[in-house]
């Protein structure tokens, strides 16, 4: 069986018994796939590696691509290794990182992956702690009422969108593949995909990376979080959320 779910962003309760019973019957060659902002790789502290250890304790395994809200200096501290034809990083024997760019053979389908997206909850900046203004700068916009802001290196990296070598290489997955897979999954959406769901979303270098592989690309479905919310866009574009969706 083969699930998958929208952001977590660090809270995994979904997946318990009582909200999830469908894992009564799976085993570790069963998955759930979380759409991007797993959130559960961030801080390394004991309540973090508490819950990563209960979702190595499930019966299935747990996949997911990453989001914008991700710690990716310590993300990447984790070993990488092959699985299924492509990489990932191994957080858990069973919790596994999708990387950018990849193409996998999974329970006999073929899914394609992208994580990342550029973050929409940064009007009031981005933060330095390097900078000599820092704390006067964060206290000012805390007093106005300004808390839209992210940290770097503690709340906000740049690695949230793919470097030009990730996407060369999802061009290159790609090609090998013919440009064809049976599911897409991504943490963000085609450019045409995220303003169909809200015309004040905006186009950037990856929105538009995923159109152009949304038209060039067979598949049968899309799977997307980042909006926060659980809908058919259309026929093939699946946003997700708290839902989680059995799809094998």
């Amino acid at each position: 069986m083969v699930f998958i779910t929208g952001d977590c962003h660090g809270n995994f309760r979904r997946f318990g018994r009582r909200y999830f019973p469908e894992q009564e019957t799976m085993d570790r060659d069963d998955y759930i796939i979380v759409a991007g902002d797993f959130g559960g790789v961030w801080a390394d502290t004991p309540e973090e590696n508490y819950w990563l250890d209960w979702l190595e304790q499930r019966p299935f395994t747990t996949l997911f691509v990453d989001g914008n809200h991700e710690n990716f200096d310590r993300l990447n501290t984790f070993p990488v290794h092959s699985w299924h034809g492509g990489h990932v990083h191994q957080i858990r024997p069973h919790l596994l990182h999708l990387m950018r760019g990849q193409f996998y053979n999974i329970s006999g389908k073929t899914f394609f992956t992208m994580g990342g997206a550029k973050s929409h909850d940064i009007e009031d900046g981005i933060l330095d702690p390097a900078d000599l203004n820092f704390h006067a700068k964060q206290r000012v916009l805390k007093r106005t009422g300004r808390h839209r802001f992210r940290i770097l290196g503690r709340s906000w990296w740049p690695e949230e969108l793919p470097s030009d070598e990730e996407y060369r290489t999802a061009l290159k997955t790609l090609e090998r593949a013919r440009w064809k897979a049976d599911y897409v999954i991504t943490h963000c959406a085609s450019t045409s995909i995220a303003l169909s769901i809200d015309r004040h979303n905006e186009a950037d270098h990856l929105t538009e990376f995923l159109e152009i592989i949304d038209q060039r690309m067979e598949y049968e479905y899309w799977f997307f979080g980042h909006f926060h919310d659980n809908r058919s866009v259309d026929q093939k574009h699946i946003l997700l959320w708290e839902q989680i969706v059995q799809i094998l």
